[in-house]
This record gives C-alpha cells, sequence and structure tokens, in this order.
C-alpha cells in the first residue's frame, strides 16, 4: 500500500480539518487514476486572496490572487517497490474557492477537491495550454472527481 506524508498548512482564520481529509482523498485519488504507485511527500497549503496575490506576484508575474498554484518539485528517490516521489506543493486560496464555487453554483467541497486535483494534475505534468490539453485535463478532472462522488451536481 502506498504511504504519502502530507504536509498540510492552514493559514487561515478557519477550521478546515474537514478540507484537509477531502485534499488527501482528491490528491490520492489523482494519483490512483493517473496510475501511480509510490511513496512520497507532497505539501498543501490553504491561504487567503492576500497572501496568494504576494505568492502569484512573486512567482509569477501576476499582480492578482488565484485559486491554485502548483509548484512542482518532482523528485524521485530510489526506484521499484522503494520508489518515493517528492512532487511539490500545491496552494490553495481559500477565498477565492469560496467565491468559484458560489459562482458556479456547487459546494466549497467540490471546488476545493477541484483545486486539488487540478493542482496535483499539474504537479504530474498536466498543463492547458491549448484547448486539446484544455479539454484532455478537463475530462480526467471530471472523472477523478465522479470517483470521490463530486461530480457534475
Amino acid at each position: 500500500m502506498d504511504k504519502w506524508d502530507f504536509l498540510i498548512t492552514n493559514n487561515t482564520d478557519e477550521d478546515l480539518t474537514a478540507f484537509e481529509n477531502l485534499a488527501k482523498k482528491a490528491f490520492l485519488t489523482t494519483l490512483e487514476a493517473e496510475g501511480i504507485v509510490a511513496n512520497g511527500e507532497i505539501s498543501i497549503l490553504f491561504i487567503n486572496d492576500e497572501e496568494m496575490q504576494q505568492i502569484n506576484k512573486t512567482h509569477r508575474g501576476k499582480d492578482a490572487p488565484t485559486d491554485v498554484l502548483s509548484f512542482p518539485q518532482y523528485d524521485q528517490i530510489e526506484d521499484g517497490e522503494d520508489a518515493f516521489l517528492m512532487l511539490g506543493d500545491i496552494v490553495v486560496s481559500m477565498d477565492t474557492a469560496k467565491k468559484q464555487a458560489t459562482e458556479l453554483n456547487h459546494s466549497l467541497e467540490r471546488e476545493v477537491a477541484f483545486l486539488i486535483v487540478h493542482g496535483t494534475l499539474h504537479l504530474l505534468g498536466y498543463d492547458h495550454e491549448t484547448q486539446e490539453e484544455e479539454d484532455e485535463m478537463t475530462a480526467l478532472q471530471e472523472e477523478i472527481l465522479t470517483k470521490i462522488d463530486l461530480g457534475v451536481n
């Protein structure tokens, strides 16, 4: 059985325990969907829009908050059964997640799970620069959300 170390940090003023568990489930379901069997470490940071805007400005040159950022580290230590992956960091703005959930008329749980799945796929090398890439990523995200009972409402 895979063993993943989750380094989850909550920099908001809210109790996000339920979202931390949801983030783990969304992450592990994404790995399973991609056929990744390994041990590893992932960092997930929950923040507010103000902090996200600073991170987005520093790392992407965009002076505005965004919903999720991924910072791939992908470092594999060992091979085979002893493989240990350090995938990187996923940063989620809970403020933006709440706004998007309201705008899209679905639950905050679905939005947070979507953002974790989206961020994980970026860590695994997916992107959405072209329409074809976006279509592939969208279909995969929906498939994964359906597996955790948070598919299209």
